[in-house]
């Protein structure tokens, strides 16, 4: 470091605060436990869709689709359609 310290001006912190710490992390904990049980909710749909005939990879497909506008998903769309002819795909 310039000035002769082991930490730098930008990574410097305070005091730690042992109680604020272990909120976070127990925040982070709760949260990440959230995530698996979502993760398993969204896994049981999936198979439930499954179990009635539904194609999940399609499915899947048209969920990431979903998040995207429409004019990225054009494009991309149009991206595929030039890939597949430039491949004689179609």
């Amino acid at each position: 470091m310039p000035d002769g310290s082991a930490v730098s001006k930008k990574t410097k912190a305070g005091p730690i605060s042992a109680d604020r710490l272990k909120s976070f992390v127990e925040r982070i904990e709760k949260l990440e436990e959230e995530r698996k049980a979502i993760g398993g909710d969204i896994r049981d749909v999936y198979s439930e869709a499954k179990g009635v005939g539904y194609d999940v990879k399609t499915m899947r497909k048209v969920v990431t689709l979903r998040r995207e506008n429409a004019a990225d998903r054009a494009e991309a769309e149009a991206l595929l359609d030039t890939y597949k002819h430039a491949l004689g795909m179609i």
